[in-house]
């Protein structure tokens, strides 16, 4: 073939789709039918079952719901820690402030972004570096560690003291505001730089900048309480009341779970990286001083077998995926072989896990929880996931994950030290090598 289409490919390409039925039957399929509905496979569709062989017992009943807003990566985290509240205290159901944990992820990510912009003064604004930072600079998106700084620095409270606004729960709008203002308070330190002020004088006008951002977050989001009441009643219908509480008392003292313990293993079979390294990624955070994100990258055998002794252990796992993919998400099903593409377009789709995420086809997009996995032996073969969109789809709420999508589609889990070999432990002594801030290891905090 030529570099243009000529008039004689389209003869043959027409030619060679009328002579082919299966095609055309596709054709007249997808002309009044969505691809999932047409391409679903029957063999794997029937073979739906949401029952495991291993599986926490702590399992909450209601799941929660992020709605409008990519904050799952937080609900994650809050719904393993709620699962230790609840457990310690005999609860039915509980769950903390999300509203809260965005507050003031908001709050340090504005600060995050700001100091970006003062190390990075001498950058053109046109790098690719600054276009980075100027994208997305308050996403609703992060990582584990982010959680973790956010958790040690802020602590948590119960939603009941600071529940749900309009803009948590719609976050568009809110996001879209802020980011302007802080892209314009970018664009007044470095003029101001430019102009001779010194860091000093920049960090004192960062400080008036930040003071907006704190307004335009307590306007769409409410202001958290210094301190709060917080009382209970337990299965057996016994009442509780702890007064005057701090979100850190309540983190410290209420949630019998040690987040600094647990680390994130990933597995990415890029060709930029090696297995069993440790990897950071540049400019990638939310609390200035806190934890850098950190990685140990490991075959995904290793992150399923500690997945696996976590869960039978009783021990919930944080995971980041890419949910969108062979996902149908009202049976709440992602499964390698729930849709066949293949036969649908008379075509094979061969691309592999590092072929995908070198060439942008695949990404981490969601973080949920791993609750359950059923064992044949010492061989996986599904997962049970608590996720954060409601009870809506799935088994009320909770996905099923096959074993053959958890290697394709799972890029991190965050187990306990304690569930993980010496020689996977020792990674993480090592200086980390740094990754771009566009690294797809960094995306889940895009999102």
């Amino acid at each position: 073939m030529q570099a243009a289409i000529s008039k004689t490919n389209i003869k043959s390409f027409q030619k060679t789709f009328k002579s082919n039925s299966t095609l055309r039957m596709s054709r007249n399929a997808l002309t009044r039918s969505s691809v999932l509905d047409v391409a679903m496979n029957w063999d794997a569709f029937s073979q739906v079952d949401h029952t495991y062989s291993h599986k926490i017992t702590n399992e909450m009943k209601k799941v929660t719901n992020q709605k409008a807003s990519g904050r799952c990566w937080g609900f994650a985290g809050l719904n393993l820690m709620r699962i230790a509240v609840c457990k310690k205290y005999n609860l039915k159901n509980f769950e903390f402030s999300q509203n809260y944990f965005m507050f003031c992820d908001k709050l340090e990510k504005a600060n995050y972004f700001l100091e970006n912009i003062i190390s990075t003064l001498d950058e053109p604004y046109d790098s690719r570096l600054m276009m980075w930072l100027v994208s997305e600079p308050i996403q609703d998106g992060g990582q584990w560690d982010m959680f973790v700084n956010l958790m040690e620095k802020y602590g948590a409270i119960p939603q009941t003291s600071m529940p749900e606004s309009f803009q948590s729960s719609q976050s568009y709008m809110m996001n879209r505001l802020i980011t302007r203002k802080l892209r314009e308070n970018a664009s007044t330190l470095r003029d101001n730089y430019s102009n001779g002020a010194n860091i000093t004088e920049l960090r004192k006008q960062k400080e008036e900048m930040m003071r907006v951002v704190y307004n335009m977050l307590c306007i769409c989001l409410g202001t958290p309480p210094e301190t709060f009441d917080w009382q209970i009643r337990d299965k057996k219908e016994k009442f509780k009341r702890f007064n005057n509480l701090t979100s850190l008392d309540f983190y410290k003292k209420h949630v019998d779970i040690v987040l600094t313990e647990k680390v994130c293993l990933i597995h990415c079979p890029m060709s930029n990286k090696e297995m069993n390294e440790h990897y950071t990624v540049s400019f990638l955070g939310n609390v200035v001083g806190g934890q850098d994100i950190s990685y140990a990258n490991v075959e995904v055998d290793v992150m399923k077998r500690t997945a696996a002794k976590s869960i039978k252990a009783g021990e919930a796992v944080w995971f980041g995926c890419d949910v969108g993919k062979m996902f149908h998400r009202d049976l709440g099903v992602m499964d390698m072989s729930l849709y066949d593409y293949e036969l649908l377009f008379g075509t094979d789709f061969k691309m592999d896990k590092k072929a995908k995420l070198e060439y942008g086809d695949s990404v981490m997009t969601h973080a949920m929880l791993l609750t359950a996995v059923d064992m044949k032996g010492s061989q996986s073969l599904k997962w049970r996931i608590e996720n954060s969109w409601g009870d809506k789809g799935g088994d009320k709420g909770y996905m099923l994950m096959t074993d053959s999508w958890f290697d394709e589609y799972t890029y991190e889990v965050v187990v306990d030290k304690k569930y993980l070999p010496k020689k996977v432990l020792e990674i993480f002594e090592r200086d980390p090598v740094a990754l771009n801030p566009w690294d797809p290891m960094g995306s889940l905090a895009w999102q």
